[in-house]
């Protein structure tokens, strides 16, 4: 391991003093049969120059988002970050995962951890948040976990208009125990969670429900009558949320009086970056706080009656509890969550506000334009954020295929999560998305629809 920087004396010396004469002895413990017979096959070291050169060559096999006019969402989207958030962010004192376990030498993460929090409190209207979760999807199944804690009931509810990638999640947290999970049909003519759905699916065994808001659709689901259900029965109310910008326009869950809101933060300033690594988060109830997992930084005062930030109720965590732990979370998306800290606080409450309006416009003026199709309908009634569903009255893969030939990503093909769809896309308009670029789409379907 020549890349290690020990000179020949000091391997020597310490070879003789665990008592081997070579490294190679080391592995003595592995049995022979399995052991590596001959060098591995690999190529020769590179010139750096030769070597961007080659990365770069690699690189070009991924698609990049900025090469197309892309209308595709479904938990992961296309929003401008602001230079200010990568400038800050890449500075060596911030760019970590890790959140630190010496608060004296790590005020200033803590503090930007905390502010995070009291940002993502601000925005879902609930009382306390961690520090991160992985994603949206494990930050979900933890949710559910954390409600059986705090029932002991067995069975969970998850609407079928919840993200499919999640409710898969959900199962494999879940493991042996995911029989106890029963899913509520979404209604075919709104999109939404029908309330008389939940209100017959729910029992006494149920330790919760989870409603995606807007949901996998793009509708926007009817929490107020959903959470009075939820809690006339003892309950559990859990709310998902993948577009965290509509919490610019739309009332935030703490509103509708849900127990635990958790979601996708990757509209927050983090790139798609072919999928990860993205930033879960995890809100809470006050009074449910001990039966949270993950990290929280609280603020105090030390000694000297100076404001600091520590890691609080640590007793909840796996490096204490072990297998009694809340979570098994350690190094979490801290630099995530910094990101979305610098990007809510860069944009301000004003400039989230007006940033859902600009995606619920441009929404708005491709639903317009997709009236002028005869062939092409909107598949659901309930109103939209960024988000719809358009019937296309033939395959959705084809049609994807043939709008890619012209640079265009059109959106994702129902299909493969819901069989009954696969007629089905589901598009999703951003700031990102010109006026043009909205045109462009519509044209491109006349053609292939032959109007």
């Amino acid at each position: 391991m020549s890349y290690i920087p020990h000179t020949d004396n000091d391997i020597k010396e310490m070879l003789g003093v665990i008592g081997i004469k070579a490294v190679h002895d080391l592995f003595n413990a592995i049995p022979p049969d399995i052991r590596l017979k001959t060098p591995l096959n690999l190529p020769n070291e590179l010139p750096e120059q030769e070597l961007v050169r080659e990365i770069t060559n690699i690189s070009r096999k991924n698609g990049n988002i900025e090469d197309y006019i892309s209308f595709i969402g479904a938990g992961a989207y296309n929003h401008y970050v602001p230079s200010i958030v990568h400038h800050i962010i890449l500075r060596s004192e911030f760019y970590t995962a890790y959140t630190p376990y010496q608060p004296e030498i790590s005020q200033g993460t803590l503090q930007a951890i905390f502010e995070y929090q009291t940002l993502i409190c601000q925005l879902t209207g609930m009382d306390v948040t961690n520090a991160s979760m992985y994603d949206g999807a494990s930050a979900s199944a933890e949710a559910v976990l954390m409600a059986q804690r705090i029932n002991s009931r067995p069975e969970c509810l998850l609407s079928s208009a919840l993200h499919p990638e999640y409710r898969e999640v959900v199962k494999t947290y879940l493991g042996i125990r995911r029989d106890s999970i029963k899913e509520i049909p979404f209604c075919t003519e709104t999109g939404a969670t029908p309330v008389e759905a939940v209100e017959r699916y729910i029992d006494k065994d149920t330790a919760c429900v989870v409603i995606q808001y807007p949901n996998f659709f793009g509708s926007i689901e009817d929490l107020s009558a959903i959470s009075e259900i939820v809690h006339k029965n003892g309950s559990v109310f859990i709310v998902v949320i993948t577009e965290p910008i509509s919490l610019g326009l739309l009332k935030p869950p703490g509103a509708f009086d849900a127990d635990i809101v958790v979601g996708e933060g990757q509209a927050f300033g983090s790139a798609l970056n072919l999928g990860g690594p993205y930033l879960g988060f995890f809100a809470t109830k006050e009074g449910f706080l001990r039966n949270m997992p993950g990290r929280l930084v609280g603020e105090t005062i030390d000694k000297d009656g100076k404001r600091g930030y520590i890691l609080t109720l640590a007793t909840r965590e796996q490096h204490i509890r072990r297998e009694k732990a809340t979570s098994n979370i350690c190094t979490n998306e801290g630099l995530c969550a910094l990101t979305a800290a610098i990007y809510l606080t860069a944009l301000g409450k004003t400039g989230i506000v007006n940033l859902a309006k600009i995606n619920l416009c441009k929404m708005h003026y491709l639903r317009q334009r997709l009236k002028e199709l005869k062939n092409v309908k909107p598949a659901f009634s309930s109103p939209v954020f960024n988000e719809c569903v358009i019937n296309l009255n033939e395959d959705g893969d084809t049609v994807i295929k043939s709008l890619l030939k012209q640079g265009i990503l059109g959106g994702i093909s129902l299909k493969r999560f819901y069989p009954q769809l696969n007629s089905h896309i589901l598009l999703c308009a951003t700031e990102m998305n010109t006026k043009e670029d909205i045109d462009m789409l519509i044209e491109e379907l006349k053609e292939l629809k032959n109007e």
